[in-house]
């Protein structure tokens, strides 16, 4: 009889732990010298503002998702764009970043999202009236087929 319930328990600890292992399971460990994911985040960030000084439209489009959108972004904080409308902005003659600082950013990570949010002080028109000044801003990406791409952002001038 003692052999019969040793054999239960043991096969009742077999079966809980093999039910509970998962969850104890950890995401495998990125290689060796790759970059973190917030790291990967921020030189999107410095390749977004790099874009906007260069007016590079296929960079931007590489950087925003399809479904990108936008708040604030004309120095209103009201005035909505989507990707297609802020990268004809970015790529006219009547909006033009001459100057771009970032203040400090914070990357949280959640999963496949990872909220950047941030500052800048830049020199730039939109639509050929004086924006320059800092910005506080919080971008959205997410990793879409292996790669991040901003879905999200929103950015006020602070006075």
């Amino acid at each position: 009889m003692e052999k019969i319930m040793m054999k239960r328990l043991a096969a009742a600890v077999l079966f809980c732990s093999a039910c509970v292992a998962p969850g104890f399971a950890q995401a495998p460990a990125a290689a060796p010298g790759a970059p973190s994911v917030a790291d990967t985040v921020k030189q999107l960030e410095h390749d977004w503002a790099d874009a906007m000084k260069t007016s590079d439209g296929d960079k931007l489009n590489q950087i925003l998702a399809d479904d990108w959108m936008a708040l604030g972004y004309g120095g209103t904080g009201t005035s909505k764009q989507t990707k297609k409308s802020y990268i004809a902005e970015m790529t006219s003659s009547t909006s033009k970043l001459e100057s771009f600082e970032f203040g400090p950013m914070d990357v949280k990570v959640l999963g496949n999202v990872a909220v950047v949010q941030g500052s800048d002080t830049e020199k730039s028109t939109m639509n050929g009236k004086d924006s320059s000044g800092k910005y506080v801003w919080t971008d959205v990406f997410v990793k879409r087929d292996g790669k991040w791409m901003a879905v999200r952002s929103q950015s006020s001038m602070v006075k």
